[in-house]
C-alpha cells in the first residue's frame, strides 16, 4: 500500500486586528486615549485647561483644539480623570523616571566564604583577604563553617573561627548576625561600613 504525502489544503485567513496579548506582556498603550475612552464624562485636569468634570465630547473637542491627546490618567476613579497632553511626550517621561528609580535602587550583592572547622592559617589568611576586598567594593560577606559528619562536635571551634574573622574584618564592615547554626552550617553576616 503507497502513502500519499499529506496536504492540509489552504490555510485559514488570520483574524484582523491586533494580536491578542500572550500572558506576562505589558499593553502597548498604558493608558487609554482619545477615542479609547469609553466613559460619558470625565474629569478633566491639567494646565492648559479649567478643571471641571465634562462630556467626553466636549473634552475631546478641547483636546483637539489643543492639538494634543486627551489621556486617562485615573481610570478607576469616579467619574475618570483625565488629561490633556502630548501622548508621546509623557510616555517618554514616564519612562526616564522608571529608568532614575532603578538606577537609584542599590543592588545588594552577598558573597559567600566557607571554612571548615578545622581551617588553618594560610586558608583563613586568604579568604580574609577575599573579604576584605568584597566589604571594600561594597558587597555583604556571609561566612559560613560546614560540619561535615561527626565534625559538628567541634561547634565551639567553628565559633571561634567566626568570631575571630568578625574581630579581623573589623574597620572594614560591621556584624549583622552573630554566629548561628544552622543545620550543619554555622553563619555569621557581615555588612560594609559606610564611608
Amino acid at each position: 500500500m503507497e502513502k500519499k504525502p499529506y496536504h492540509p489544503g489552504p490555510r485559514p485567513p488570520r483574524p484582523s486586528g491586533p494580536r491578542p496579548m500572550r500572558r506576562g506582556e505589558k499593553p502597548a498603550n498604558p493608558n487609554l486615549i482619545n477615542e479609547q475612552i469609553r466613559a460619558r464624562e470625565v474629569r478633566l485636569v491639567g494646565d492648559n485647561v479649567t478643571p471641571g468634570i465634562y462630556s467626553i465630547h466636549d473634552a475631546l473637542r478641547q483636546a483637539e483644539e489643543l492639538e494634543l491627546d486627551l489621556v486617562e490618567i485615573s481610570p478607576t476613579a469616579e467619574p475618570p480623570v483625565c488629561k490633556i497632553l502630548d501622548y508621546q511626550k509623557y510616555l517618554y517621561q514616564q519612562k526616564k523616571k522608571q529608568k532614575e528609580i532603578k538606577a537609584k535602587a542599590t543592588k545588594v550583592v552577598i558573597k559567600e566564604i566557607r571554612f571548615g572547622p578545622q581551617t588553618d592559617d594560610h586558608d583563613y589568611n586568604f579568604k580574609l583577604r577575599h573579604a576584605i576586598g568584597f566589604l571594600q567594593e561594597g558587597a555583604k560577606v556571609k561566612a559560613y563553617v560546614f560540619f561535615k559528619g561527626r565534625s559538628i562536635l567541634f561547634k565551639e571551634q567553628g565559633e571561634v573561627l567566626l568570631l575571630r574573622f568578625a574581630n579581623d574584618l573589623e574597620e572594614y564592615g560591621k556584624v549583622d548576625q552573630m554566629p548561628l547554626l544552622e543545620g550543619k552550617r554555622m553563619i555569621i553576616m557581615l555588612s560594609p561600613k559606610k564611608k
